[in-house]
């Protein structure tokens, strides 16, 4: 594991593991849409060999082997070894699918592999991202394609900037982050991420789509989760919230949310890389 993503791992194994892993069911129903963008604009295809960058607990991977098939297969990579561990046993007896811990950034792939690479969120954590996409196309087959779902700008996305808001508002201001530094937000500056991806020698383009998260999802459920994990849980982490911030926040996000239901909507940029040589 490279030292620079060392706080990645950290982060995604260590600190947020257990939040994320006990909601992840109405996490994927949440980013259900997503998902489905990414492996529509994929073009998954019988037989294709699939890489999932930043897979998590592998109902990406799952979702994405039903589409290529038995004849195909879908690697699912993640630097999280608890997410990992989820998916091993979600994935268990399915033959099309395997997973390995490791940073995509310097993992050491075979060669001319790949026809498809996704990722619904999990490319935006890398400390070199030029490096990184360099690393995956050696991995994919000349003309392989790679779709990847990343959050657009802050301001459009209320499903982070409700609850950061109103946590914000009961236990304090955070202190500010840099949004091109590894994180959701990471590629939210098309411009900029477009630049990186085509200096590893890809032919990239972009998509700013507008969409509905969590349509299907219980408000009251809904509201529970996002108090817990992103940036709402990170605050009552940060300040040593109690119960009664949790309930307070959690109150208020609700009521937030309420007034753009059903669902919650959403900037996502669908990146779309080309690797030379098809």
């Amino acid at each position: 594991m490279a030292e620079s993503n060392a706080g990645q791992k950290a982060f995604w194994s260590e600190q947020t593991a257990d939040k994320w892993l006990r909601h992840q069911d109405i996490l994927d129903a949440s980013f259900d849409i997503v998902l489905s963008t990414v492996l529509d604009a994929a073009d998954l295809q019988p037989g294709h060999q699939v890489l999932d960058v930043g897979c998590g607990v592998g109902s990406s991977c799952l979702r994405a082997a039903d589409r290529v098939g038995p004849e195909g297969a879908v690697l699912g990579l993640d630097i999280s070894e608890p997410f990992l561990d989820r998916a091993q046993a979600l994935a268990a007896g399915r033959t099309n699918v395997a997973f390995r811990l490791d940073d995509a950034q310097d993992a050491a792939l075979p060669a001319g592999r790949f026809d498809r690479l996704v990722s619904r969120f999990g490319v935006m954590f890398f400390s070199d991202t030029t490096a990184a996409f360099a690393n995956l196309a050696r991995a994919m087959k000349p003309g392989g394609r790679m779709v990847m779902a990343s959050w657009g700008q802050p301001a459009q996305n209320p499903w982070f900037m409700i609850p950061h808001r109103v946590a914000a508002e009961r236990l304090g201001t955070p202190p500010k982050a840099d949004r091109y530094a590894p994180g959701p937000f990471a590629f939210h500056d098309t411009e900029h991420t477009l630049g990186q991806i085509a200096a590893a020698g890809l032919d990239v383009s972009v998509e700013v789509l507008t969409l509905t998260l969590a349509e299907t999802v219980d408000l009251d459920v809904l509201s529970r989760v996002s108090a817990a994990t992103g940036p709402a849980g990170n605050i009552m982490q940060l300040f040593n919230g109690t119960d009664e911030d949790m309930a307070a926040i959690e109150a208020e996000i609700r009521a937030r949310y309420g007034a753009l239901a059903p669902g919650i909507p959403a900037e996502i940029n669908l990146y779309t890389a080309i690797c030379p040589g098809g």
